[in-house]
């Protein structure tokens, strides 16, 4: 694992991912952050080569955590982060799109679905199938964009 980035350092590498490609505001569109989050899945940082120390998630669906409902993308990366070794915790960093009501997102419900490195799973056949569902938003614009990290 030389020359890999440390783990603390994933979020500001998507935010460089985001900036590089434009996505860093709602005059963006939802293609421009998901090729962004893409780019920045490719990057491959300082973990154990174990099926679960590295994941991309895909999810959406209508929620109302901030009052008034709202479709929400959430392009996640979920790393482990671990001492000497031993599983510590899990950190998950997040670029969150949020939509105005519209009825054609909002029929399509939730859904979400995982990507791990180090796995037997085909990252490119991931990306290829998560993008099929994402471009009827690919040209629309989201009402806020959000990047965060969280523990888990």
């Amino acid at each position: 694992m030389p020359n890999r980035p440390h783990p603390k350092d994933a979020l500001d590498h998507l935010r460089a991912e985001l900036a590089a490609g434009g996505a860093t505001t709602t005059e963006s569109t939802t293609r421009d952050a998901w090729l962004a989050f893409m780019r920045f899945g490719r990057t491959r940082f300082h973990t154990a080569p174990t099926a679960d120390s590295d994941g991309l998630l895909l999810q959406y669906g209508t929620y109302a955590f901030s009052g008034r409902p709202m479709f929400a993308v959430n392009l996640t990366r979920q790393i482990n982060i671990s001492d000497d070794g031993e599983h510590d915790r899990h950190v998950q960093v997040h670029c969150e799109l949020r939509y105005t009501p519209a009825a054609d997102v909002d029929a399509w419900g939730s859904f979400h679905s995982w990507f791990f490195h180090d796995s037997d799973s085909d990252r490119d056949g991931w990306s290829a199938a998560m993008e099929e569902r994402l471009i009827p938003l690919f040209g629309r614009r989201p009402a806020d964009l959000d990047r965060y990290e969280e523990p888990t």
